[in-house]
């Protein structure tokens, strides 16, 4: 385990098999130690009384209202969308952290615009500890970013729900191991990439459609074009005008 000087990376390793029980459980209670010791201290600038987050302004057409405290929102596998999620309130100010994502790329969250210096990253916490550590994000943080590698428990999913809207924290869920409805779906529905032509040329761009939907204040549903990522790094809305060029089937 240890933490990055760019990032709070927790980084969780677990005994080889065949180890003693009790090293196991000692090395999950150190991991948990540290890590509500990085979620310590962002808790004094957390979790502030806004009803809603911000998002970033490409994202406007979908979260007019931005992203809603307490909510839970599905993302399927787009993990580059979730950065994009997160990276607004990031960008404002924020503490966010993502656990169990191993493919997380820390140089793309920042072109997004996520401060490194307030993102707590847990890598693959073991099933065990699954829970407690996302439990003990959702305490301190505003936003966290979840994938497991298996499928979550009804009464663990409900917890984790019913603490963050107490909390008034946002939890992001990837992939398709959570049991329970979420509040918000952001889906991308099409994607293309761009930048090739007459069999040269580089990937330049990823246009995607993305549509919302879900319910109570989320109910209507919505739908942009975005580039994710965009021609020169980030995200932008769909500009009609733009030179870059799809991909060619052969």
């Amino acid at each position: 385990m240890r933490i990055d000087a760019n990032s709070a990376l927790v980084d969780w390793h677990e005994p080889a098999v065949g180890a003693e029980l009790y090293r196991q459980e000692a090395a999950t209670a150190e991991a948990v130690s540290r890590l509500q010791e990085v979620a310590a201290r962002a808790r004094p600038v957390a979790l502030a009384r806004e009803h809603v987050l911000p998002v970033l302004e490409p994202l406007r057409t979908l979260l007019p209202d931005g992203l809603r405290r307490g909510s839970t929102v599905a993302v399927g596998d787009a993990t580059s969308l979730a950065l994009a999620l997160i990276a607004g309130p990031s960008a404002e100010g924020s503490w966010v952290a993502a656990a169990g994502v191993s493919n997380l790329g820390l140089a793309a969250a920042a072109e997004l615009g996520v401060a490194l210096d307030r993102f707590v990253v847990v890598t693959d916490p073991p099933r065990d500890a699954w829970a407690t550590v996302v439990a003990t994000l959702v305490d301190a943080l505003d936003v966290v970013l979840v994938r497991a590698r298996y499928r979550i428990k009804g009464n663990d999913a409900r917890r984790l729900i019913a603490r963050a809207r107490e909390r008034g924290s946002v939890l992001v869920v990837l992939g398709d191991g959570w049991p329970e409805a979420p509040d918000l779906a952001v889906t991308v529905t099409a994607a293309e990439w761009h930048g090739i032509g007459d069999g040269h040329g580089h990937l330049q761009a990823r246009r995607i459609t993305v549509e919302t939907s879900g319910r109570r204040s989320a109910a209507r549903s919505r739908r942009a074009e975005l580039w994710l990522p965009a021609a020169g790094g980030g995200i932008a809305t769909v500009d009609e005008l733009a030179t870059v060029r799809p991909l060619r089937s052969a």
